[in-house]
């Protein structure tokens, strides 16, 4: 993985290309690479580098003319980032070029194989045995020389293909991994995700699991691997390609932290029923007699959204009376769980292409379980294989840590919760009260963001921490796990995150000057045990930054936050610490947007 880009028509590609590669760095990479060719010069021409787009731009020659082209920003999962572990991937021949997003769980057997009957392997990657497997196949047609491969492999593909025999083409597959095709005026595009896309055409369709497509100039066709044609309908990307610019801001994480208000008022607009004191969710396709069948929830979902989705539990027992909880997605489904027909269970995705939630959610499918998507993007994998769900309607996150998108996921929760406390015994009053806390929410973060400069001071301060503590307790905690992933995330800090009740049973060990605790401190019927857990700290000579509904006495700096509802302050306590590890990674010269070893959308395990 991690980016695709393709294509097809009369412009010179080479610029198209490296302004698709450029518009998908966000996702996080190593190294980027561009074939091109033409019906007139059908000979492929390579240029690959480690590192950003920029280098790899630096070398791309004056002269490197074609109308057809695919290119590649890689992340790397075989062989370290390298001139030659970036794709794309040629053959001995130099006749076929093969861009791969995902994992060949079999690659190794298969290189075993092909080395065996002489071919010479020039990279460490899984992608090269796809292109000599192509270049070798002894089918008529393209199509069929990637159908018969793809039935070769085990494991996960979005791939796009060039082969000199057939200038006029690009074949693509997919399996696990991305492929969206964009429909223009006498040219084709392809790419893993629509943000390469929407700057020269909204109408786009995306590949199910299975299934290929060729793409010529004035046209397209998809089909099976097995060669059965599809039917495919363009949709309509609703976002623009103004939505992935950085809008003034020095960085997209910033651009996002300051879209929060208009993000959750998005997702609120037009849901709330003011008449029954609850909110209209259309796409759950849950109707109230199996919405009241719902004997306990189960959540699902990697990284952020496994920290949403805790928030997300706690909001569903606490407004559903429901018993819910969240479960990291990638472990889930190697447990053998067992999958209860009175169970919902709900993916949460950002992308919608997350392979560990999808993964999840096709297992169970297959047992017969009734399952649910959170998610961002309109039409994405999980969005298609779920029975019903809700879109989180956050706009384009660019920045490889999610900020904007985790906050509208536990709005989007919240909603949820409602919506099935109203429909089971979440009284009118109860009801009204937590639609009133909803409509504060956009104010109430706008507030908190007007108060970055005091956070910036805050973060110069704790940014030469080498480690550090974050602590809440039940409401509190998924706020602390959140905080500390994002201080981990961009900073480099070390920071490790604990219910505030577990300190005496082990974490107190770590408390000195040196080591300073971010406490999540709420003004409800835990405060005054939140306020025990400090003097603790405070005890054994800690540093204490407290985020609370009013100063803490006990803390050496407070950041307070405007007050709600008790069960819908996590939505606002995690945003100035949002900003804490922002100002932080930036006090420290990091790559904020793009973190080191990170990708955005992990489509593969």
């Amino acid at each position: 993985m991690c980016g695709i880009v393709g294509y097809i028509g009369k412009r010179d590609v080479a610029p198209l290309l490296l302004e698709g590669l450029q518009r998908l760095e966000y996702r996080g990479y190593d190294s980027a690479g561009i074939v091109v060719s033409s019906p007139k010069s059908p000979a492929l021409k390579m240029v690959k580098a480690k590192g950003r787009v920029r280098e790899l731009e630096a070398r791309v020659p004056k002269r490197f003319a074609g109308t057809t082209g695919i290119a590649h920003t890689r992340w790397a999962t075989h062989g370290a980032p390298s001139d030659a572990n970036a794709h794309p991937h040629l053959d001995a021949e130099n006749q076929v070029a093969v861009v791969h997003n995902g994992i060949i769980d079999n690659a190794s057997e298969l290189r075993a194989k092909l080395t065996a009957d002489g071919v010479e392997f020039l990279s460490e990657t899984d992608t090269e045995v796809l292109t000599h497997l192509i270049a070798r196949s002894q089918a008529v047609t393209l199509e069929d020389k990637v159908r018969e491969t793809v039935r070769l492999v085990e494991g996960t593909y979005g791939i796009a293909v060039l082969h000199a025999e057939f200038p006029d083409r690009i074949v693509v597959a997919r399996n696990g991994s991305p492929v969206v095709l964009g429909i223009g005026e006498k040219e084709m595009f392809v790419a893993s995700d629509v943000a390469a896309l929407v700057s020269h055409t909204r109408q786009v369709v995306t590949l199910e699991d299975g299934e290929m497509a060729t793409l010529k100039a004035d046209d397209f066709r998809t089909f099976t691997t097995e060669g059965s044609t599809t039917s495919s309908t363009p949709t309509i990307v609703e976002w623009e390609a103004e939505s992935y610019d950085m809008g003034g801001h020095d960085t997209y994480m910033h651009k996002e932290i300051s879209e929060q208000a208009e993000a959750v008022d998005r997702v609120l607009r037009g849901r709330i029923d003011d008449r029954f004191s609850t909110v209209h969710l259309g796409g759950l396709n849950l109707d109230a007699r199996d919405a009241r069948g719902v004997r306990r929830v189960k959540i699902l979902g990697c990284g952020t959204s496994y920290h949403a989705g805790q928030i997300g539990a706690q909001l569903i027992e606490e407004l559903a009376r429901i018993p819910a909880d969240a479960e990291p997605a990638s472990e889930f489904r190697y447990r053998n769980p067992v999958v209860d027909p009175d169970t919902l269970y709900v993916a949460v995705s950002q992308s919608g292409e997350t392979y560990d939630v999808l993964a999840a959610v096709q297992e169970l499918k297959r047992k017969g379980a009734r399952v649910l998507g959170v998610v961002n993007v309109v039409g994405s994998a999980i969005a298609r294989e779920t029975d019903g769900g809700v879109y989180v309607h956050a706009g384009p996150e660019v920045c490889v840590v999610s900020t904007k998108c985790f906050t509208n996921t536990v709005v989007s929760f919240a909603l949820l919760a409602l919506h099935l406390g109203r429909i089971r015994d979440l009284s009118v009053a109860d009801g009204k009260r937590i639609i009133a806390g909803l409509r504060k929410l956009p104010a109430q973060i706008s507030e908190i963001l007007a108060g970055e400069a005091e956070i910036e001071k805050l973060a110069a301060d704790y940014a030469d921490a080498k480690s550090m503590m974050f602590i809440g307790r039940v409401r509190g905690y998924p706020v602390a796990r959140e905080a500390s992933l994002k201080l981990k995330e961009i900073s480099y800090i070390h920071a490790e995150a604990y219910p505030a009740s577990e300190l005496k049973h082990g974490p107190l060990a770590l408390i000195e000057p040196a080591m300073p605790t971010v406490a999540i401190v709420p003004d409800d019927d835990l405060l005054e045990k939140n306020r025990a857990a400090l003097e603790e700290i405070k005890a054994r000579d800690g540093r204490i930054l407290a985020v609370a509904h009013q100063e803490q006495p006990k803390a050496d700096h407070t950041i307070v936050v405007p007050k709600n509802e008790d069960e819908l302050d996590s939505i606002l306590l995690g945003i100035p610490l949002q900003l804490l590890a922002y100002h932080a990674a930036l006090a420290l010269g990091r790559d904020i947007d793009k973190p080191r070893n990170l990708a955005k959308s992990v489509t593969v395990e």
